[in-house]
This record gives C-alpha cells, sequence and structure tokens, in this order.
C-alpha cells in the first residue's frame, strides 16, 4: 500500500514545543493532513515514555495505534472525508550529540527508530548512565555519533538511525558549523550501518544529487513538527507494507521507498548565507567575493546549506542516481491560503476555510496533490489557481538565511488585489492561536576582575632528572636531607615536583627505594603518582611504597594483626556492615547513619566513649576492622612498643606526604610515630586549601610543621601552569582576607587564553542555575536552535568547546539536591535523588554525558562564601 509517513516530531516534553503535542492531537492532525504513519518522537523522555505506554497498543509488526476509546472519539471529531483513513505510531526519539572529535567541537542531531518498547527501555538505559533524561524530549548528550549508532545497533534487532537534517549549519552531519565532510567520517567503522538521510527544509534531494558520495543513501523528509498543524510539511512516501520491518528495507535497499514530499528548500531557514542581525543575504558568489564576511559588521556569515552544497560537491550538475525515487516540493495549504486571503497562516480566518476545504475534499495533502484544479477553482480561482502553479513548480522564492525562514509566494502582489471570496465557516476542534512563547531575562554577569599577566620564565636545562623543572620545583625537588615543607599553590605542579624529589632521591642520590613512603589522601591519587615514578624510575619504581594512609594501615596490620587481636585474613567492614553492627549495638535502626557519622569524626580525633567501645568490641567479635581503625590501630600498636616504631622509622627513612594540610588526629599521630623530629619527611601542601574540616583535618598540623619537625626548611612553589592571569590574580584577591600563607604569591605561566572572571549575584538558586547554564550554551555557540533563533546565543562557539571542556563547583552535595532549574533544553546531572529523577518538565544543571559536575570537597578550588553567589 501507498502511505505518508513523518517520522522526525516532538512531544510537548521538548522544549519550544506545543503543550498539543500529545497522542490524541497528532492523530486529529495526521487525518487532517492525510498522514498515515507519525514517528512519536521523544521515547527517551520518562514521561512521555510512560505516556506512549498506556495509551499505544500493537498494530503491525513493530507499530502501533492509538488505544480504541480515544481513537474512536477523534474520528467523531472530523469530517468523513477525513476520519475514515487509520493512523499508526512507529518509536522514534532525536538526540543531539555535542562532543570533540578532531580538535572540533561537532554537533550532530539523529533520529533513532526502535522496534518496540523493549528495545526503547534498553536504549533508555544506556543513555540514562550517560544523561539526564527527563531534562528535555530531546536529550542534548556529550557522545560521540558513533557511539551512539552502537547504542541503538546494540538495543535490539531492527532499531537503526538516520542523521537528522543533514545541512542545517549547526547542528548536522554534514553542517558547515560542526559537521563532517563526510558520513563515513562521523560514523566512524559502524558507518556502513548508516542507509538514509534526512535532507531537512533547506535542502531537497536534487541538491544532493550533486555529490556522489550520497549516491548509496536513501534520502527522506520529515515535518520537525514542533506542533501537531506543522504535521506532513516535509514528509517520505512508501509503497510497502504497514510494517516497521517492510518500512526499514524499503530505505535500506530503495524497493518501496516511493519519494518525498519536501519544502522548496528557499523556504528553509538557511538556504542561502547570511547574517540575521544586520539584514544580510547572500547567495554563494557574493559570500565567496567577501571572503564570508557580513559587509555590515565584518563578522562572519553563516554559512547556509546552498554554499555547503556546492563546497562538497564533485558534479557540476544533479544527476539523479539509479534507483533514486522522485520528490515533489509543496507549499503548506495554510500558508497557500495565508497568502491569498492576506491574513496569517496562523489566523482563524484561514483556519476556517481549511476546516471547510478538508471538509468537502479530504486531507490537505490530497488538497495539494490530487484534488483536480477545476474542482477547487469552484470554491476559489485563485485558490485552483495557484494549485496549479503549486504542481508546475512556478513559485516566486525569497529565500531563507541565518535562521529566518523564507517565503515562497505563487503570486505577485497585483494578482491578489482583485481578491476571490471563500466563505467562512465554524472554527476547527483543535484549530487554535498559539500563544506565543515568553522569554525570560537572565540579568548579565557583573564585570570582570582584572588580573596582572606576568611574563613566562623558561625552565633551565641541566639534564638530570631535575632539568624540566622549574627553579621552584627544581628547588624543592632537590633538597638535601632533613625536614622539607613545600607549599605549593594551584596549579604550580604539586604531584610533578613530589614523584621528581623521590626519582632524584633513588637514581641520583642512591637513596634505597625500600626506604622511601609515598602517602597521598586517595587510591586514585596514588594510582597517579606509582605511573608518573615508574616512567620515571622504571628500575626502582616497584620497589617504592606509594600508599594511602588507610592502605598502609592495612599493610602494617596484616603483618601485625595477631597484637591486635585478628586473625590474619581479618576483615574490613564496609559502610553497610557498620551500620549493621552499630543498629545491633544501639536497637535504633533508623537513627544508625547518623550515630556512625558523629561516631566516626569522634574517633578521627581521638576521643572515645561508652558506644564507640561497644561498636569496637562488637567488630572485633566478627574479626572485623573499619576505615577509622585502618589508621588508628597502627598508631596504637607503635605507640605501645617503641621498638617496633623504630624498626618501621630505620625500614621507612625518607617519608613524602601529599596534601598535608588535609591530615586529621589519627593521620598525624601515625606520621609522627614514623618520622622523627629531624628526619627526612616532606610535606607538600596548600593550608589555603584546607577543605576537609568536616572530615575531622586540622590544617593547624600543617601551620606547626616547623615546630613539629626542626628545623625544617621551606620551599614556596609559586608558578602557576592551569589557569590565565584573570583567573590567577582573582583568585589571589578572594583568598587574601584570609589566607594562612603570608606574602602569599602566584605567579601565571604559559598561554591559557584570556577568558575573565565574572562574579554574578543570583536572586535565588533558580536563577544561578540560569545564569550557569545561559554562560554554557554561549561558550558552546549555542547546544539547540532555540539558543540561537531566540537570540540567547549569537556567536558560533568557535572556541572549540564541547561539554567536557566545562566544570562546574558547587560547594557541598546537598546544594546539588536542590531545586535546579536553568538549562532549558540540555542535559542534565544524573542524580540519585528524587528532584531530579522527576517528570523533568523544567530545566536542570547542564552536563551530561562529558562535562563534569563535583562538589569542592571533592575538588581543592576557592569556594564562594554565599551560596547565592557563583564565581567561575
Amino acid at each position: 500500500m501507498r502511505f505518508v509517513a513523518d517520522l522526525h516530531i516532538h512531544s510537548k516534553y521538548s522544549r519550544a514545543c506545543s503543550k498539543d503535542c500529545d497522542l490524541e492531537h497528532l492523530t486529529w492532525w495526521a487525518r487532517r493532513k492525510g498522514v498515515t504513519l507519525v514517528g512519536t518522537g521523544d521515547f527517551t523522555h520518562p514521561a512521555w515514555f510512560e505516556h506512549l505506554r498506556e495509551n499505544l497498543v500493537p498494530a503491525e509488526p513493530g507499530l502501533f495505534r492509538l488505544r480504541e476509546d480515544l481513537d474512536t472519539a477523534i474520528r467523531r471529531r472530523l469530517p468523513p472525508a477525513c476520519s475514515a483513513s487509520d493512523v499508526r505510531f512507529m518509536l522514534s526519539v532525536e538526540i543531539s550529540t555535542i562532543y570533540k572529535r578532531a580538535e572540533r567541537t561537532r554537533k550532530v542531531h539523529h533520529l533513532v527508530y526502535v522496534p518496540d518498547f523493549e528495545a526503547a527501555e534498553k536504549f533508555n538505559q544506556r543513555l540514562g548512565r550517560i544523561g539526564n533524561l527527563g531534562s528535555d524530549g530531546r536529550p542534548i548528550l556529550g557522545l560521540d555519533s558513533r557511539d551512539l549508532l552502537e547504542i541503538t545497533l546494540e538495543s535490539g534487532a531492527g532499531s537503526y538511525l538516520v542523521p537528522a537534517h543533514v545541512w542545517t549549519p549547526w547542528f548536522a552531519v554534514l553542517g558547515s558549523k560542526s559537521g563532517f565532510d563526510a558520513i563515513e567520517d562521523c560514523y566512524a567503522d559502524l558507518a556502513e550501518h548508516v542507509f538514509a538521510l534526512e535532507t531537512g527544509l533547506s535542502s531537497d534531494p536534487e541538491m544532493n544529487w550533486k555529490i556522489s558520495g550520497l549516491d548509496r543513501y536513501r534520502l527522506v523528509s520529515n515535518s520537525d513538527a514542533h506542533s501537531p498543524p506543522m504535521l506532513g510539511r516535509e514528509a517520505t512516501v512508501f509503497d510497502t507494507d504497514l510494517d516497521y520491518f517492510a518500512l526499514k528495507r524499503a530505505l535500506e535497499t530503495g524497493r518501496g521507498h516511493a519519494g518525498s514530499i519536501e519544502f522548496f528548500p528557499e523556504e528553509g531557514k538557511y538556504h542561502v548565507d547570511g547574517h540575521r542581525k544586520c539584514g544580510v543575504r547572500m547567495e554563494p558568489g557574493e559570500t565567496r567575493a567577501h571572503g564570508g564576511l557580513c559587509p555590515e559588521c565584518g563578522k562572519p556569515l553563516t554559512v547556509g546549506v546552498l554554499s555547503r552544497v556546492a563546497e562538497l560537491a564533485d558534479r557540476a550538475e544533479a544527476v539523479r542516481p539509479a534507483g533514486a525515487a522522485p520528490f515533489r516540493s509543496l507549499v503548506p495549504l495554510p500558508e497557500v491560503m495565508s497568502e491569498i486571503l492576506g491574513v496569517g497562516p496562523k489566523s482563524k480566518k484561514v483556519l476556517r476555510e481549511i476546516d471547510q476545504l478538508t471538509a468537502t475534499f479530504g486531507p490537505e495533502l490530497s488538497i495539494l496533490q490530487d484534488v483536480p484544479p477545476e474542482d477547487l477553482e469552484a470554491r476559489s480561482p485563485l485558490l485552483g489557481e495557484a494549485v496549479r502553479r503549486l504542481r508546475r513548480g512556478e513559485v516566486i522564492r525569497d529565500p531563507g538565511y541565518d535562521g529566518e525562514y523564507g517565503v515562497i509566494r505563487l503570486f505577485e502582489p497585483a494578482e491578489l488585489r482583485q481578491s476571490a471570496t471563500i466563505g467562512l465557516f465554524d472554527d476547527g476542534l483543535f484549530a487554535t492561536a498559539e500563544k506565543p512563547v515568553k522569554q525570560r531575562s537572565i540579568p548579565e554577569s557583573a564585570p570582570p576582575v582584572a588580573g596582572k599577566p606576568v611574563a613566562a620564565q623558561p625552565k633551565t636545562k641541566t639534564g638530570t632528572l631535575l632539568g624540566g623543572l622549574d627553579p621552584d620545583q627544581r628547588e624543592a625537588a632537590g633538597s638535601g636531607d632533613g625536614p622539607l615543607l613545600i607549599i605549593a599553590g594551584p596549579g604550580t605542579g604539586k604531584t610533578r615536583t613530589l614523584t621528581h624529589r623521590l626519582a632524584h632521591l633513588v637514581s641520583d642520590r642512591d637513596v634505597p627505594p625500600e626506604q622511601c613512603l609515598a602517602i597521598t589522601f586517595t587510591r586514585r591519587a596514588a594510582e597517579e603518582m606509582a605511573e608518573r615514578l615508574a616512567a620515571l624510575v622504571p628500575a626502582q619504581a616497584a620497589k617504592l611504597t606509594v600508599a594511602t594512609f588507610h592502605s598502609l594501615g592495612v599493610r602494617i596490620l596484616r603483618a601485625l594483626h595477631d597484637r591486635a587481636g585478628l586473625s590474619a585474613d581479618f576483615g574490613i567492614a564496609d559502610q553497610a556492615r557498620q551500620l549493621a553492627i552499630l543498629a545491633e549495638v544501639t536497637g535504633e535502626e533508623g537513627d544508625a547513619r547518623r550515630m556512625l557519622g558523629e561516631l566516626s569524626r569522634h574517633r578521627r580525633t581521638g576521643s572515645t566513649d561508652e558506644l564507640a567501645e561497644r561498636y569496637t568490641k562488637a567488630l572485633r567479635h566478627q574479626d572485623l576492622v573499619d576505615f577509622d581503625d585502618l589508621v588508628a590501630l597502627p598508631a596504637a600498636l607503635l605507640e605501645a612498643d617503641p621498638a617496633l616504631a623504630a624498626a618501621y622509622r630505620e625500614r621507612y627513612r625518607w617519608i613524602s606526604v601529599d596534601e598535608y594540610q588535609d591530615v586529621d588526629e589519627q593521620q598525624y599521630r601515625l606520621l609522627r610515630l614514623l618520622a622523627p623530629a629531624d628526619g627526612n619527611l616532606t610535606a607538600i601542601g596548600d593550608p589555603d586549601q584546607a577543605i576537609y574540616r568536616f572530615r575531622g583535618a586540622d590544617v593547624g598540623f600543617f601551620l606547626r610543621f616547623q615546630q613539629d619537625f626542626a628545623p625544617a626548611r621551606t620551599v614556596q612553589l609559586t608558578r602557576n601552569y592551569r589557569s590565565n592571569p584573570r583567573i590567577v590574580d582573582a583568585a589571589l584577591r578572594v583568598i587574601e582576607p584570609g589566607t594562612l600563607v603570608p606574602g602569599r604569591e602566584l605567579r601565571p605561566m604559559g598561554a591559557h587564553g584570556d577568558a575573565p572572571v565574572g562574579v554574578h549575584h543570583a536572586a535565588d538558586e533558580r536563577a544561578e542555575a540560569a545564569f550557569v547554564v545561559r554562560t554554557i550554551d554561549q561558550l558552546l555557540g549555542g547546544a539547540s536552535f532555540h539558543s540561537l533563533d531566540s537570540g540567547r546565543v549569537a556567536a558560533d562557539g568557535t572556541q572549540g568547546l564541547g561539554f567536557a571542556d566545562f566544570a562546574v563547583l558547587y560547594r557541598t552535595d546537598r546544594q546539588a539536591r536542590g531545586p535546579t532549574t536553568g538549562w532549558p533544553n540540555g542535559p542534565a546531572w544524573r542524580r540519585s535523588s528524587p528532584s531530579s529523577r522527576s517528570r523533568g518538565r523544567g530545566p536542570r544543571w547542564p552536563s551530561a554525558s562529558g562535562a563534569r559536575a563535583t562538589s569542592c570537597s571533592r575538588a581543592a578550588v576557592l569556594r564562594p562564601r554565599s551560596t547565592r553567589r557563583w564565581t567561575c
């Protein structure tokens, strides 16, 4: 059977989409338009997914129909000429991916189709681990296009992907701003699984036939409807069984792909080149003559589809590939009537006329393509003539550019002066004019803080392991015996200095590597340090001891388990086991988590009470220790036996401690037992980055290092290699009133751009989130069409940034669980709290898939004093 399919639409859960984008209205309009098969759109959105499952029932293989009771009610509201046809749905979604490949930011939209809810659910689960699918009906993910295709193929037999509107400048596989020069470049080793391309509103198949590399693809068209009345403005025609798998085979082989219904490409928003702000529109030749720059403002023009096709074309003229389907360009019937009546296409007058026409002649697409013009002339001579001209392609074209729709006219103004009157009829059941969307203004950021650049100084090369270090780092790494305190400002190469010091000791100064102990706070930091040492001194690295405080404690306890009253294979209780034991001890299961936190804080400061003693006894009864024991027990064993402590001191004669500002009472106690006051202890850190006081850390131990370990040398690392001068200067100003380093100095080195620091005062957390999102959106050059069309983003995002280049820092995890609105059409932080898994209407914090979100307690950064102020 021959039928029309529109397989790119959106639901009411997508941004800038009508609230009428539900199944009932889509079904009503599909019958009114003459569209048999409609994509559901947005099946990744949790609320829409549930709506689909509740209201769709299986029909033909891979297709669905509306529930019988709903469908019957809709048929009753349509005239007989439109109510007889069936409407089917096919599970579909548009996915936006923004990522970096080959040092360029890529922004590509894709259409994904699956044959059943099981495949959709599997697909959603995979994407749900990457981004928050509830943030928008069309999720924006920092996921490589190739990887999205792989996830699609793995979701189930029959699932497939079609690149969406392939020529759109900003968001398409072949787009001039952020795409590729070939489909194969985008999808890499999986490119053979792509067999169809969506041409988009600004191109038609004939334009694509100028590029031989596209000959093997089936060219399809869809409406990309954001409201039900837009259904069918572009569509694809099939001549197959009404069957998901038959349709897929038609796209794979060409057999059964009967063509497409197109816009005249000039009507698309990006057909030719231009600059909307300046009102400049240019054909490709004019653009080349002006060097791609706007003659009014000198900024780069938005290069449209016509120019981009010409750039990639390898044929002077279009050559229709063998077996390629035909196409027909139409103008939507409301636009035809709008021109004839001289009013807007959404006006009540136009809608009433179309109601009467469809009641008489059937669906709109049939009126435009099949009804004899003579029959239409009985209603209006102008309408009959308009349809004749339209079918012959005799139209007046005013091409669109830089986000402005073009205008296709069928008459010259003089021809319309003698108007033809058409009767007025009742309004359509759902034909209500849409209200304009009000854009909320977001305040601009405060002026940036001025910075003071410092010229970079070349590093001195000495031909040794210390040759690649700067003078400060070299002084610290090459220091001799005795205690050493290294005050390392942010971005000054702390880990580099510490690892080079250890490598220098064992390589250049013949210190036995077995005598070296390096202690850090996290397993990841320890692994990184070990990897660097393996690269610097591969022969000795395996003999060095690199550990966290807790893993060092495990080593000591494994060796001394009998002294601690433990078996050789004692266990380490995880939090679940700890909570169970504490609940058993207290009999208060509901309050165990709070009590465990308080108990841990007391034990880390060395204090004890009856509850701690009972809890510890219960642990030992099960031959268990907890994480606090891993430090406290070794310290107690060494403290009780001076000879044992002396043996460990002799074993580890060179000790280095990273992040010394974050040690707590028990860690300090263990360290004092391992390192004599005049021993070879190197402590590195920055007291102004002490952020773990809430966990028991005490920066006072750092501040009294020179009294504890005398006489100690002090070296400061003052060259910052991470940030530009403005950021460094602003950070120094923020920290200066409360700095714990007298005469604090930090000098920016090298080139890191000239991005200013802005301090933005937000009215509340929602406004704060909106500001963060707007900033990221602008730096990306727009994460959606709405960003560009609304004027919220004016630049192209030429910085080459992707989501993975952004980090949003907040002080505590609690802040991330609030009502974090602000991201109007994009990715969101994935959170376990109910607030972030809710219906998803409204924005969320940006990130998803590539961008990083972390609390300041997990990132050593200077934090703002107020949760209502956001500092970047």
